[in-house]
């Protein structure tokens, strides 16, 4: 990073602090006044997806202003838990610096790793030194609670995976995909509801491992499939307003063949 550059962040970090101080002062926003840790969270994950959602439809703009929403959200957090005598916004970035040079001995350091594979062994024993005394003692317990269910998936299995605990080959993982469709048709022909989901689950679990083995994050792939769905619908809704068609009253053919048009120009 150029001197500029950062001399142009700090200044940009200190008027966002500056503003938020301003808003929580006696003659500031009411609002922002009885904000607390706590009460933010929800619009810490609100504004998070909407980031999310700007990266991944590739507008830098929407990006760009986002990410400052979120960065507002955790600097406001971080001056509440200041102002509480619990910590400072210093005191967060210190522990993450040291944090991120202790688990890059490969960077900071002088530490080789012959490959992906012991450079993940290191992490987890880091990780391990690190939790010493805590209440994260196994594994799984730095995994947060509240993830949504898909992403969790991948973080279970990836975590897994780097403590040794799976399927030896891409192939096993296929194999066993297969006997978890059909352990779930089984349930299903069997009409037992609960069985079903719950088969349904392992088969969804299962398919997560494997796309992350050929480099694929189910979260964010479903999340491509749902904005592609998404889009072609919209367009099939304007395509059949063009043609003084309600959408509502045609056929599932004559839908299917609107379908197929969009999808058609789409691809050409």
């Amino acid at each position: 990073m150029s001197e500029r550059n950062s001399d142009a962040h700090t200044s940009a970090m200190k008027e966002l602090l500056a503003v938020i101080d301003t808003l929580i002062a006696p003659n500031g926003c009411p609002w922002d006044q009885e904000q607390t840790p706590e009460s933010l969270c929800d619009y810490l994950a609100e504004e998070t997806f909407e980031l999310i959602e700007g990266i991944r439809s590739g507008d830098s703009t929407e990006a760009m202003e986002e990410l400052g929403d979120v960065m507002f959200i955790l600097l406001f957090i971080s001056i509440l838990y200041e102002k509480d005598g619990a910590h400072t916004l210093a005191d967060s970035l210190k522990h993450n610096v040291a944090k991120m040079i202790r688990r890059h001995p490969h960077v900071f350091a002088d530490k080789k790793f012959k490959d992906m594979e012991e450079l993940w062994d290191n992490w987890e024993r880091t990780k391990r030194e690190e939790n010493k005394g805590t209440d994260k003692k196994c594994v799984f317990d730095s995994l947060p609670k509240g993830l949504p269910p898909l992403l969790k998936a991948y973080r279970i299995n990836s975590k897994a995976a780097r403590n040794k605990f799976t399927w030896n080959s891409d192939e096993e993982v296929e194999v066993q995909l297969k006997d978890e469709w059909r352990e779930w048709q089984e349930a299903l022909a069997a009409k037992d509801q609960d069985a079903s989901e719950k088969e349904f689950g392992d088969y969804l679990f299962t398919l997560v491992e494997l796309g992350r083995r050929k480099g694929i994050k189910a979260n964010a792939a479903l999340d491509f499939a749902n904005q592609k769905f998404l889009g072609r619908f919209g367009q099939m809704e304007k395509l059949a307003e063009q043609r003084d068609l309600v959408l509502s009253d045609l056929s599932l053919d004559e839908m299917n063949g609107l379908w197929d048009e969009i999808k058609a120009g789409n691809e050409a």
